[in-house]
């Protein structure tokens, strides 16, 4: 009889286990082979060679790209190299990028910048606050962006027991940001347990110097996140849920749900069109090839196009596709007034007019 219960509830975890990691591939889009859509006037951009993770632009088109991630499971072509920003000017008829010098007295070695946002005081002085995974630990590091010199000062390390594996960012005021965590556990195996599993503790908070706070949770993996036009919403792209939840932004800097938007694709890193509100969402049409990574068979890149996020049924378009011949494993899009920028987790970045 004891046999019998052993081996039945061997049986049922068999089972289970089977179901997720069916489920699992689907999630990830496993099968999935990517028909390309084409830019015009694309080309790469010479200098990103090592990722350009995430991308934030002010309204005067400089454009600050984070470059160099380090992330586990993830692969990474210069493992020995510190993690850089760069500085890409718009305005220029042939932008090109440069590396941001960083003031002393901050560890450069261990810097291991994942998302960023930027913030404009009222005194015109740019703010970039960058997620950093120092020894795969997470922080928050406020710099001042010096124009003139083309460098960033280090100002802060912000560091709290809820800023862990921290994704992105979107800083809203001084020292006042939404942050997104996209995954519970720390440890890469536990992680993968956590995804296969479907476990859904992953959130998002919300941070100052006198309050931190968990303000919307349930999440398979809260990964990119940025803010309406208005400031009213929020936009947070839930990566294994091929979705992103529209997030009603209170008074009290709480959240609450507004819709979700499927998209039947890995979305990554969201930003907003600035001439019209749209998202832009840099998305893994097959997030298995990112976590098996095959030369031969290169994770490819998707970019999408959310019109009327509000609307009952908003307009998604794709504005750029490719198989991973040109572009790999794709995690943001951003635009400047016909310009458009699109970075990837650790490979190269592409640069398109249109």
């Amino acid at each position: 009889m004891g046999k019998l219960v052993v081996l039945t509830l061997l049986g049922a975890v068999l089972a289970l286990i089977g179901e997720r990691l069916v489920a699992f591939r689907q999630r990830t889009n496993a099968s999935r082979a990517v028909e390309p859509v084409d830019l015009p006037n694309c080309h790469l951009i010479e200098g990103l060679e090592n990722g350009s993770e995430d991308i934030d632009i002010l309204p005067n088109g400089l454009a600050f790209i984070s470059s160099g991630l380090k992330y586990p499971g993830m692969p990474n072509f210069a493992s020995d190299e510190p993690g850089q920003i760069f500085l890409m000017d718009l305005n220029e008829q042939n932008p090109r990028v440069q590396a941001l010098n960083i003031s002393d007295g901050f560890d450069k070695a261990s810097f291991n910048p994942h998302g960023i946002s930027t913030f404009i005081d009222k005194d015109h002085t740019v703010y970039l606050y960058v997620v950093n995974h120092p020894h795969m630990k997470s922080t928050v590091e406020k710099f001042k962006f010096e124009e003139q010199q083309r460098s960033l000062v280090h100002l802060k390390t912000i560091k709290h027991e809820l800023l862990t594996s921290v994704n992105d960012i979107v800083v809203l005021g001084p020292e006042q940001f939404y942050a997104t965590r996209d995954h519970y556990f720390t440890n890469f195996f536990l992680v993968l347990l956590e995804m296969i599993m479907d476990l859904r503790w992953t959130y998002v908070l919300f941070y100052s110097p006198k309050e931190v706070k968990v303000v919307a949770k349930g999440f398979s993996s809260a990964n990119g996140i940025t803010v309406s036009l208005d400031k009213k919403y929020i936009y947070v792209a839930d990566v294994l849920a091929q979705n992103v939840h529209v997030l009603n932004k209170h008074g009290n800097w709480d959240l609450t749900q507004v819709k979700v938007i499927q998209l039947g694709t890995l979305v990554d890193n969201l930003t907003v069109d600035p001439d019209t509100g749209d998202i832009l969402a840099g998305c893994h049409p097959n997030a298995m090839k990112l976590l098996i990574y095959n030369p031969e068979d290169p994770p490819g890149s998707e970019v999408l196009r959310i019109q009327d996020v509000l609307s009952e049924k908003p307009k998604i378009s794709t504005k750029y596709a490719n198989n991973g011949s040109v572009l790999q494993g794709s995690s943001v899009a951003s635009v400047y007034h016909g310009k458009l920028l699109i970075g990837t987790v650790f490979h190269k970045a592409l640069y398109c007019l249109f």
